[in-house]
């Protein structure tokens, strides 16, 4: 996305210069956009922080068509206190690391002086954005991250939460109803593998005390934890022969899309053959499961967003499916999840912004707070939540089942969130 350096009247802090050790010698920007001399001088200025390379680069292979269509709605400014300012929305790639995502943030407040800063997609985006947001005092919103990494991540009390930082989407909770839902249909004996790698999403799933091993006990089930292992691992073999030994039929976990890869393999490779593979993250796409083969028919996953939900876009009033129809007849591509998320991340700042009584920080903040925006992912209001920094979105399961254009992601179980409706029932594998 193209750049502006224009001011506002907010300086870098010591704290920041500190902590980022970036003082003033930030990088230029690559590309600089020429507004003409008679628009007027204030522009609204929306920082955007996304995975658009790396690992994670699955969850932000949207962005570019997201951003487009945000743009073009926004093309003639948006309104505030009376008066219409031209937006420009900075978008950097995080690179799927935590460190370059709090520098970029850190850039988009320290140089380029954002009004708003939002980011998306797993801890390792969200929580140093959001961190620079609050030693900065920038309001900032979040998603696409669940709720717990989010926020006991970054060591929030629930007693008292962040000041500027705002996050919706589903829990751990969450996830743990709708997958063992989704295991109910199985007939399995109810042992379940466990696989966590060592980052901030695993971490909290696998958590003894908020995560899954004290859920699934008091739900019946018996995890097989063989411990973390390191992100971009190429042998799988001590997981999974400890798997073989403790007859495991579920195997579930979280994976960033080359580990499972590897994993999955090398499970047929030795011989593991498991009922139900339901695993978060990492089969999220369909980038991730195609190039699996008849492999990936039958494996299953979380489903915060699809063409089924009944929602639509409070900026433009498409459904989730006609977003989705879109997507696909703009980048010939099938639709992906980070879809619906990130244009309800844009739904939001421009509801907020719109709503804001001036471009000052604690009048964006207080709109914050107040929101109670009908998006296109569901409600997004704050208040209601588990701590005072989140709102919870609705979550399902479904399996990957064989299309005639290649993988396609049916809704298998909606015991969690009833109005989003099933697509088809829950395979076995093998």
């Amino acid at each position: 996305m193209s750049e502006l350096i224009g001011g506002n009247k907010r300086g870098p802090s010591r704290r920041t210069i500190v902590r980022t050790g970036l003082g003033a010698a930030v990088s230029m920007p690559a590309i600089l956009s020429v507004i003409p001399v008679n628009a007027q001088s204030r522009v609204i200025k929306i920082g955007h922080v996304s995975p658009r390379t790396g690992p994670l680069a699955a969850f932000g292979e949207a962005d570019p068509f997201v951003l487009d269509g945000i743009n073009k709605l926004i093309g003639q400014g948006i309104q505030v206190g009376g008066r219409t300012y031209p937006v420009q929305i900075i978008s950097k790639d995080s690179q799927s690391n935590a460190s370059r995502a709090a520098e970029v943030a850190a850039e988009l407040i320290l140089r380029d002086k954002v009004d708003l800063i939002v980011g998306a997609s797993t801890p390792d985006t969200t929580n140093p954005v959001a961190d620079q947001a609050e030693v900065n005092e920038v309001p900032c919103i979040t998603t696409d991250c669940p709720w717990q990494p989010y926020f006991f991540g970054r060591k929030g009390d629930p007693k008292k939460g962040f000041n500027w930082t705002y996050h919706f989407f589903w829990g751990l909770e969450d996830i743990l109803g709708a997958f063992t839902a989704l295991w109910d249909q199985a007939g399995t004996n109810k042992v379940v593998g466990g696989m966590f790698s060592n980052d901030a999403d695993s971490n909290a799933f696998g958590d003894k005390e908020r995560g899954f091993p004290p859920a699934l006990a008091k739900a019946g089930f018996k995890l097989v934890d063989p411990g973390r292992f390191q992100l971009l691992s190429n042998d799988f073999t001590a997981q999974i022969a400890a798997f073989k030994a403790a007859n495991v039929e579920i195997v579930t976990g979280v994976f960033i899309p080359p580990d499972f890869s590897t994993f999955w393999s090398q499970a047929a490779q030795q011989g593991f053959k498991p009922k139900v593979v339901t695993v978060a993250k990492a089969l999220l796409f369909p980038t991730t499961v195609g190039p699996l083969g008849a492999r990936g028919t039958g494996l299953t996953t979380e489903v915060w967003w699809s063409p089924s939900h009944p929602y639509k876009s409070s900026l433009t009033g498409d459904s989730a499916k006609s977003l989705c129809d879109a997507y696909t007849a703009s980048t010939k591509r099938p639709w992906t999840q980070p879809i619906g998320f990130k244009h309800a991340l844009f739904e939001v700042a421009i509801d907020v912004l719109k709503r804001a009584k001036s471009l000052e920080a604690k009048p964006i903040l207080d709109s914050i707070v107040a929101t109670n925006a009908q998006t296109i992912v569901g409600p997004v209001a704050w208040g209601k939540g588990p701590v005072k920094n989140v709102t919870k979105t609705p979550l399902v399961a479904g399996q990957w089942k064989g299309g005639p254009n290649g993988p396609e992601l049916v809704i298998t179980t909606n015991s969690t969130a009833p109005n989003i409706p099933v697509g088809g029932k829950l395979d076995i594998l093998g």
